[in-house]
């Protein structure tokens, strides 16, 4: 059972880490706390009971990193989580961090989470980039990404539970208040938001005809659709409703807000899908309303139907 780890909160993620190590090594992995240095980080000292095997497990004390993005289909290998060249990186940050717990006695293996994927070779290079910077062995040091969290899921279903996820496809329940606070949150953010699109549509051309107009790729396309088709039609009942105009008005201005904003930026991302995703992290760093955990799916949700719906992006000349 696959996970929308993008559409969880950061606490929450950390959360789901904690579960999961308490599996690997014991009950009394300490949960995420901020160090002194700002960074937050879960702790375990002793002997684990899995990791990496019974036969040989870690000894002493462990340090975990759960690094959690909004953004979907990410990777380790992406310039932004990791490059040899630069310290600018999510990887670069934290070599200074290790370093000094190393060099203190507070870190004997270091293990971090992602909800990114991870390819072997980016693995195996970005752990021997932090042993060589580090000086730890590379066997002390652990990554895991989308994969492994999924593997590890199949093995302690009962971590899930304690974490409070919810499965992909899990139904969403519409609240009305909550759509209304979350058109609201927009519209507070839409004079703030540098980031997507083009000029106001001016028809209805088919979603996959869009989509290469836009140049979203067929996987983002093909997901965002299984996600969130289904409750367009919720969305679009609720800012017809008369009793509902105001919030139907700001959610025009906010199209139309997000529709000129774009054009500047659009040709500094590559695909459709970086817009979207960049546009749902700006959204959720600026408004705390649209980053808690209850607000984040619907918060995508209202982002597909913008699109779906033709409010946002290229249509051509086409009709439906």
């Amino acid at each position: 059972m696959k996970y929308a780890y993008e559409d969880m909160s950061d606490d929450q993620f950390e959360r789901l880490v904690v579960c999961l190590c308490r599996y690997l090594f014991g009950i009394s992995v300490q949960g995420f706390a901020k160090g002194p240095d700002g960074g937050r980080d879960a702790k375990f000292v002793g002997t684990a009971e899995l990791h990496p095997s019974k036969a040989a497990p870690w000894v002493g004390t462990t340090i975990i990193q759960a690094k959690h993005t909004n953004g979907y289909n990410k990777s380790f290998a992406e310039g932004e989580f990791y490059s040899k060249t630069s310290q600018k990186t999510i990887i670069g940050e934290e070599i200074p961090r290790i370093q000094k717990l190393l060099a203190n006695g507070q870190l004997d293996h270091y293990m971090l989470f992602s909800n990114r994927r991870l390819a072997g070779n980016a693995e195996s290079e970005i752990r021997a980039h932090v042993s060589n910077e580090c000086g730890i062995p590379q066997v002390s040091i652990a990554l895991f990404g989308v994969e492994q969290l999924e593997f590890l899921l199949k093995q302690f279903p009962e971590a899930a539970k304690a974490a409070d996820l919810d499965p992909t496809d899990s139904p969403l329940i519409v609240s009305p208040d909550d759509l209304a606070e979350v058109v609201q949150a927009f519209a507070r953010q839409r004079d703030e938001i540098a980031a997507l699109l083009d000029a106001p549509p001016s028809g209805r051309v088919t979603y996959d005809v869009k989509n290469g107009l836009n140049n979203m790729t067929p996987e983002y396309a093909k997901e965002q659709r299984k996600r969130y088709l289904k409750e367009t039609g919720q969305i679009k009942a609720f800012l017809e409703a008369p009793e509902n105009y105001d919030l139907l008005q700001l959610y025009e201005s906010v199209v139309d807000e997000f529709q000129l904003k774009i054009i500047a930026k659009r040709r500094d991302y590559q695909t459709f899908d970086a817009v979207m995703e960049h546009l749902a992290d700006l959204l959720f760093n600026r408004d705390p309303v649209l980053r808690q955990h209850a607000h984040k799916r619907l918060t995508r949700v209202v982002l597909f139907y913008m699109y779906w719906n033709c409010d946002i992006g290229e249509i051509g000349d086409g009709d439906a």
